[in-house]
């Protein structure tokens, strides 16, 4: 099999070894891939890899030998799932694999917003600390955990998990999702979306990226927030409006803001969050532990092993016979 990865350097800058997927075949790896080459990169590929460049229908009509194609990600927005049902090409994606280090990360974005702990290690590096009359300084805008809310919006394997951790701390946790008899989860009350936005000190966003979602956290529900309440976005970028967030930040009508994503990434330096106030950003590093990124290309051979023996796993455009 011709195996072709359109864009690898993300999921393996060098740490880790390719070796599982050139168990089936003659593997191409390109670091990265422009739009414009993904046509011609994936031409004569029997099996095309993606993690974030985008395979759009008319690339998927172009390439006769293509038979399947697989997401090194959970979310699979990227690539047109009618086009390669048309041709019936399974898409396969890898569901699962960051749970844990989605949830870590989305923890560490709390804990900073409710101590501040890189702005005040650098003000001790910079002397205040030996400047001060008292043996410590800074009490402002310290708060615990414990007795506070958290609204979840989805509850999938990341947002039980963010769940949990929020038991230990002793905190009240509200859910919306769009089936709560589907799930029982002690400890987790359930809500509707603006219900949550009304009622919690945090909202955390899990829900995946659909027509329904897109920049569903906008003026309106931004404006049901508490002013002392913290938005925090480790899901997708595209679930929020950024304009009106960075509006919502700069009016001092929410707490501040803590995201792992943002709608375009890399984002362009007109991004209105970028100098947004009390607004922390990261780099889209919450899936990216060394742990997570082992284990979905682990999953992703699984999944290329079981498409070679015509049963296909982690389908999501419905394709199982081919």
């Amino acid at each position: 099999m011709d195996i072709v990865i359109l864009d690898g350097y993300s999921i393996n800058p060098g740490d880790l070894s390719w070796s599982l997927l050139e168990t089936f075949g003659t593997l191409t790896i390109h670091d990265r891939t422009a739009p414009d080459e993904v046509l011609k990169r994936s031409a004569g590929a029997e099996i095309v890899l993606t993690n974030k460049s985008k395979i759009p229908g008319d690339v998927i009509r172009a390439l006769p030998q293509l038979k399947y194609i697989g997401e090194l990600a959970t979310g699979y927005d990227n690539v047109d799932i009618r086009a390669a049902a048309g041709r019936n090409i399974p898409v396969c994606n890898v569901p699962g694999y960051s749970t844990q280090s989605v949830a870590q990360l989305t923890w560490a974005l709390i804990l900073e917003l409710t101590y501040n702990v890189n702005r005040r290690s650098a003000e001790v590096q910079n002397g205040a600390w030996t400047r001060s009359k008292d043996f410590c300084f800074g009490h402002e805008g310290l708060f615990e955990l414990q007795g506070k809310t958290l609204g979840l919006i989805g509850l999938g394997q990341i947002g039980s998990a963010v769940a949990r951790i929020a038991m230990a701390f002793g905190m009240k946790i509200i859910a919306s999702v769009r089936h709560p008899d589907k799930y029982d989860i002690a400890g987790v009350s359930f809500a509707g979306t603006e219900d949550c936005f009304r009622r919690s000190d945090f909202i955390s966003l899990h829900c995946p990226l659909t027509e329904a979602t897109r920049q569903m956290v906008n003026k309106d529900l931004l404006t049901l927030m508490k002013p002392s309440a913290y938005m925090i976005n480790t899901a997708r970028g595209a679930l929020i409006n950024e304009t009106d967030l960075a509006a919502a930040l700069h009016d001092n009508r929410i707490a501040g803001a803590a995201l792992d994503v943002l709608s375009t990434e890399p984002p362009p330096a007109e991004n209105p969050l970028l100098k947004a106030p009390r607004c922390i950003i990261t780099p889209h590093i919450a899936w990216a532990t060394k742990e997570a990124r082992e284990r979905l290309l682990k999953e992703a051979a699984e999944n290329i092993k079981a498409f070679l023996q015509g049963k296909p796993r982690n389908v999501v455009n419905g394709v199982t016979q081919f």
